[in-house]
């Protein structure tokens, strides 16, 4: 099977390697053993791999270079509008060219890619939608056009689309999905330590706004302030971070709030497992994974409350459901720092949940997918 992959997700070519985000990069290799050839579509960047970039894992690479495009500016759309022949007809081709077709929405290239394979209706066809697929979400206006193209079956057929959440009125190629960072043989009982020293938080995540890092850091500010012994270890790079320096330094944070950047994915588990709380409260996401590695070493997820993040807390019973103002989320917070059998109980429940989501059950449903 020769298997196409459109993608805006920026490489790194290295020594014949190409490298990306690991979490999606991570992802692909579990699909690409169930395939002989792979044509990837996708820019490139200039640089060297990070900590958090991983490189694929296959034999036949066939990697299409395109360039990268946006349009979030009138200067950026006036080059965009010279780019999208050339990245319109590479897509084409390697769709032409493939077996089974595969986008990463959404994202521009995910737009293009929802487009494109209009024109191969015979051909099988899996999308991932990685956002919010909720309808009544505010979203950009290219992100509700690659929605409606995939829940169309008129314009897109022979595919199934992959979406976190289970979802009302959905059309017959929706499938409800999820995805997994941990095997089974990881799978241990965690019991985190008494709450009478200290209260340990997780941040893991981007360091921009639409992640809200600095509402985490009010909140465990406020806790102190109140009297907690808390800390907040925060993992993450982006935009956001000499601003959060700053607010830390002129707070006098610094003892109990911690900017780490980013590291590799033991020094995130070893993070987990010493946290009682994560906190996301994020503006947007798909199936944060931040919030489902965090409940499978037994932490108690505090996030806000978007996309499926309500299922994934089952409305309340296995975490907090942040309600955006200071005070009504730390009395929520602090209720349960008061009651530890109910801080404990959440635990294992979140626990229990996100262990039912192992690598091995991840690649069983992709091998379904892949081999119908």
């Amino acid at each position: 099977m020769k298997f196409a992959v459109i993608t805006h997700v920026n490489h790194i070519l290295q020594a014949n390697d190409y490298f990306g985000y690991a979490p999606y990069v991570n992802e692909m290799n579990i699909w690409f053993k169930y395939v002989d050839e792979v044509i990837i579509v996708a820019p490139i960047k200039n640089g060297v791999p990070t900590a958090i970039e991983s490189a694929y894992k296959h034999e036949k690479i066939d990697f299409r270079k395109v360039p990268d495009f946006s349009f979030t500016s009138f200067s950026r759309i006036f080059s965009s509008i010279f780019k999208l022949p050339i990245i319109f007809w590479k897509v084409y081709f390697a769709m032409k060219n493939a077996d089974h077709i595969h986008l990463r929405c959404p994202g521009n290239m995910g737009l293009v890619g929802c487009f494109v394979q209009v024109l191969f209706p015979n051909k099988t066809k899996t999308a991932k939608y990685a956002g919010n697929w909720d309808s009544q979400s505010k979203q950009p206006f290219t992100y509700n056009i690659q929605k409606w193209i995939l829940n169309n079956t008129f314009l897109t057929r022979n595919m199934e689309v992959l979406v976190y959440g289970n979802w009302k009125n959905q059309t017959k190629n929706i499938k409800p999905f999820f995805t997994a960072t941990y095997s089974e043989s990881e799978k241990e009982i965690i019991v985190k330590e008494s709450l009478n020293s200290e209260i340990n938080f997780v941040f893991v995540g981007s360091l921009v706004s639409g992640k809200n890092p600095l509402y985490a850091i009010k909140l465990v500010e406020k806790l102190a302030r109140n009297g907690k012994s808390v800390i907040l270890n925060l993992y993450g790079e982006g935009a956001e971070k000499e601003s959060l320096k700053n607010y830390i330094q002129e707070n006098n944070l610094q003892n109990f709030v911690i900017l780490h950047g980013n590291k590799n994915k033991e020094v995130i588990k070893k993070a987990y497992q010493q946290s009682h709380f994560v906190i996301l409260p994020s503006k947007s996401e798909g199936w944060p994974k931040a919030i489902a590695e965090a409940m499978f070493w037994g932490c108690v997820p505090i996030a806000t409350k978007i996309s499926c993040v309500p299922f994934m807390l089952d409305f309340g019973n296995r975490g907090i459901l942040l309600e955006m103002d200071l005070n009504r989320d730390i009395d929520e917070i602090e209720s349960i720092i008061f009651h530890e059998n109910n801080l404990k109980n959440k635990s294992i429940l979140a626990q229990s949940w996100s262990q039912n989501y192992t690598l091995e059950l991840f690649e069983t449903e992709i091998k379904k997918l892949l081999l119908k």
